[in-house]
């Protein structure tokens, strides 16, 4: 039987873990619950200017913008990777590097020139570590990204895409649809007339088809300013998303950590309480013993 004292110093370790982890737990509470206020606020603002956009596109006027137009033949895609800075969140940042991996290899497969843009430490190293080349890093974003931040980001690829530089844009990040429910998915941004499909599709046959909209001072200025706004609060809404999908990942688990600690305490609660049992056993004997030999 194992060293009582032994069991005794791993107990106190354990216990000492189950500390640590509780305190994550907690931490990642408050964070997610700061972090899911952003997204909900930002989730309804994101569909109505996608949808204002939407009916501006189909307002009948001859008016249009090359970001809602897509290209006759796509040959450069751009990949953005949304992670996360730190570890300890479960399967949250494996199952984000290996739908971007899918994704890559997808594109490979069809000779398309990719361009591989990666947020966070984590997924930095997991392609460092895989040996796969990585065009742009940030590494500025937390449980709290700013918009300023996303927005120089989103200027870049609206550069890139009006220059022809890129032809597609794809983001893989963890969706939030609910608390107990986050997708990791890879959604294209450019060109925007994906998103503004997805919105109508969702709006289905009870929405009218006409615009009841006057333009001031003209359409065409109109969708100059809406439309690159549409998408940099899209992207925004992809950061905020993948932000409040870590802390709810580190949330579970942490909290299974936890329990996980409190199951091993016990069960060596009680294999101590054995060996301690034991040894006294045996101390006694071992009295007796030389008590009988002296009495002898």
């Amino acid at each position: 039987m194992a060293n009582a004292r032994a069991l005794d110093k791993r107990r106190k370790s354990i216990r000492n873990i189950r500390k640590i982890t509780r305190t994550m737990e907690l931490i990642a509470t408050a964070r997610f619950k700061k972090a899911m206020d952003r997204a909900t606020a930002a989730t309804d603002y994101t569909a109505r200017i996608t949808r204002l956009v939407g009916d501006l596109a189909a307002s009948g006027l001859e008016v249009s913008h090359p970001l809602l137009e897509g290209r006759t033949e796509v040959n450069n895609v751009a990949t953005l990777v949304l992670t996360a800075n730190r570890g300890l969140c479960g399967g949250y940042n494996g199952n984000v590097l290996r739908q971007a991996i899918r994704q890559r290899q997808e594109w490979q497969d069809q000779n398309k020139n990719l361009a591989l843009d990666v947020s966070g430490k984590r997924g930095i190293s997991g392609f460092k570590f895989r040996n796969i080349s990585v065009e742009d890093t940030y590494t500025q974003f937390d449980d709290q990204p700013a918009f300023e931040e996303v927005e120089k980001i989103a200027e870049g690829y609206l550069e890139d895409y009006a220059s022809g530089k890129i032809d597609r844009l794809d983001v893989v990040y963890t969706q939030f649809k609910t608390v107990a429910r986050q997708e990791t998915v890879v959604e294209t941004l450019l060109p925007l007339g994906s998103l503004i499909d997805e919105e109508g599709s969702e709006e289905g046959a009870s929405g009218s088809s006409e615009s009841l909209y006057e333009f001031v001072p003209s359409p065409e200025s109109i969708l100059e300013e809406v439309v690159p706004m549409s998408f940099k609060v899209k992207l925004f809404k992809c950061f905020l998303d993948a932000a409040v999908s870590e802390q709810i990942a580190r949330m579970v688990a942490m909290k299974s950590a936890t329990e996980n600690a409190s199951d091993m305490i016990r069960n060596l609660s009680q294999t101590y309480n054995r060996a301690r049992q034991s040894q006294i056993t045996g101390e006694i004997m071992e009295v007796i013993g030389g008590v009988e030999a002296l009495q002898g």
